[in-house]
């Protein structure tokens, strides 16, 4: 029954677009039927989430032939072609500029800044004055008590998201308002390698291609900066051999970071062992060029088929193809705008302490402390991390009180940068404005909270509105969220330079021996290949049947 009627639908919709294709013999009321149509199946982005998210039997299906390839590409192409390309503004101007286009010191802006000489903050509607950006945070966004991710999402999912990112989130506030420091807008594997030449040679072994490391009973971490002299964010008087230094010089903050910097640096090492096996000729440079392009290429696999499918929760199986979007009009490239940078301020995620190995973690206990990293080992903390289940980003009152600074800082930069409201940029994403708070909220406290704050549901800020918005059902965060992130991480993945005609091949990676490395990349792999044992590792934490298989050693050919 459900397949004839699937069927007669689209027999009838192959006919009407048949018709409608035929050039001089259209007349304008068939185009006009045919728009008519169109809007009339085009279900909501919440509908068609719950489609995504529900039908198993239909997933089954479509995920197992063509059909998957024909939606992963409507997928890419939909979200991709919302972000502006080449960029539009940026923090300084308000109007299509050469210098919007060509500065790449700057972040790039969806949206121009409100005008100057507005009535009230965000244009015509609210109070004259926006309200303090503590009390705000103190009533709306700090804990109360820790909610977790209905959708299962583990600690392993929140440092990644915090080491992914902080790639190409480089802000560079002493040039200025929205400035970024990265050279690159994408995935370019900087926190590994370092964000600018000298920083790269400083960490580079200058021998195989590899990284500088070192050994600690016997396992391989970062180097110290004693011995790869680098500026590392540490609080004053830490001893030199006390810092590890990696590429991203905040990296030093969590043990969560230095686990995920570890675990790259011995990805860099191994892959080019494997290339340097494969090409006994090359040299030092070339071994280390390759090895990068493949860590990229990994990285772009593992976002796309594990971590974004995870935050999605879509049973549609997300596939990681350049070749799809060869037909398409895509232009390869990408810059981070000031929106993608305020949208992923996810401190939410953060508990309120570490479970490792039994033993309870304190923040004071966690910040800072290399020893951590070194007197757990990769094994724990990835075993640890990936079975303590993160909090909910969504829905309000969930930020830990250690990190909650940050929030306020995020809603101060907004505010510098003059930032549209929360309902100009759900239209800009094609998403219908709320009309009023009790209809945005979750609950009666927040609608009652923001109506005293604001006055007005079209002067809700941008960083509150994506916080406090109500969540999906059984998900992370809300619909803005989801409709408004996803465009910004498939155009800046699927833009990189390696997916393009000229670089998707398998001599860019070394060979098929490096393309198979990067067509096969997954989470697990990552782990297993660069640890002695193989502990449980996923984005969600266990089910009872994935709780039995942690811990065990992975075979190489099981990987």
């Amino acid at each position: 029954m459900r397949s004839s009627v699937l069927g007669s639908v689209c027999v009838l919709l192959l006919l009407l677009r048949e018709h409608a294709c035929q050039g001089d013999e259209v007349t304008s009321n068939i185009a006009e039927f045919w728009t008519r149509v169109h809007q009339f199946l085009k279900p909501s982005p919440d509908a068609l989430h719950y489609i995504l998210t529900h039908f198993q039997w239909l997933w089954d299906v479509i995920n197992s032939t063509f059909l998957r390839d024909v939606l992963m590409r409507v997928v890419l192409t939909v979200r991709s072609n919302l972000i502006p390309s080449p960029p539009t503004y940026n923090s300084k101007y308000g109007y299509l500029s050469w210098e919007s286009y060509y500065n790449l010191s700057y972040y790039t802006r969806i949206l121009p800044p409100v005008p100057e000489d507005c009535p009230t903050p965000l244009g015509v509607k609210g109070k004259a004055e926006l309200p303090d950006p503590e009390l705000l945070v103190e009533r709306l966004l700090r804990r109360r008590t820790f909610r977790p991710d209905p959708q299962g999402s583990n600690l392993m999912f929140a440092f990644f998201a915090q080491h992914f990112t902080h790639q190409f989130f480089k802000t560079y506030n002493r040039m200025g308002l929205g400035f970024t420091k990265a050279l690159a807008h994408g995935v370019d594997a900087g926190h590994v390698y370092g964000d600018n030449l000298q920083r790269q040679l400083r960490l580079r072994l200058h021998r195989d291609g590899k990284l500088k490391y070192q050994l600690v009973d016997g396992e391989m971490f970062p180097p110290t900066v004693a011995d790869a002299p680098v500026k590392m964010s540490y609080p004053p008087g830490t001893p030199r051999n006390a810092q590890m230094a990696i590429g991203q010089e905040v990296f030093g903050l969590l043990p969560g970071l230095g686990m995920f910097a570890t675990l790259w640096l011995r990805e860099h090492n191994r892959v080019c062992d494997v290339l340097k096996t494969e090409h006994p000729t090359w040299g030092d440079e070339q071994l280390f060029q390759t090895a990068r392009l493949i860590i990229i290429g990994e990285t772009i696999r593992i976002v796309i088929e594990e971590y974004v499918q995870h935050l999605s929760g879509y049973l549609l199986q997300l596939k990681f193809d350049p070749t799809l979007l060869y037909k398409s009009n895509f232009q390869y490239g990408n810059r981070i705008s000031l929106e993608f940078t305020q949208l992923y301020h996810w401190h939410p995620l953060m508990p309120d302490s570490f479970l490792i190995s039994g033993d309870q973690v304190t923040y004071p206990q966690f910040l800072f402390n290399t020893s951590v990293l070194t007197h757990y080992g990769i094994e724990k903390l990835v075993d640890a991390f990936s079975r303590q289940v993160a909090g909910q980003i969504g829905g309000g009152h969930n930020i830990n009180p250690v990190v909650t600074k940050v929030a306020v800082g995020t809603i101060k930069e907004s505010r510098q940068l003059r930032m549209q409201s929360f309902n100009e940029y759900r239209k800009r994403f094609n998403l219908r404005p709320y009309t009023s708070f009790r209809e945005f909220a979750a609950n009666e406290e927040i609608a009652r909270e923001l109506e005293e704050f604001y006055g007005d549901i079209d002067a809700l800020e941008f960083y509150p509105g994506l916080m406090l918005e109500r969540t999906r059902p059984g998900s992370i965060f809300g619909e803005s969220m989801v409709e408004m992130g996803a465009p910004f991480s498939l155009k800046g993945l699927l833009g990189n330079p390696i997916c393009s005609p000229n670089y998707w091949k398998p001599s860019t990676f070394g060979g098929h021996v490096g393309f198979d490395i990067v067509n096969s990349a997954t989470l697990k792999k990552l782990v297993c290949l660069n640890t002695r044992t193989c502990p449980y590792v996923a984005f969600r934490i266990p089910t009872e049947e994935a709780s039995h298989e942690g811990g065990s050693k992975a075979r190489t050919d099981e990987l």
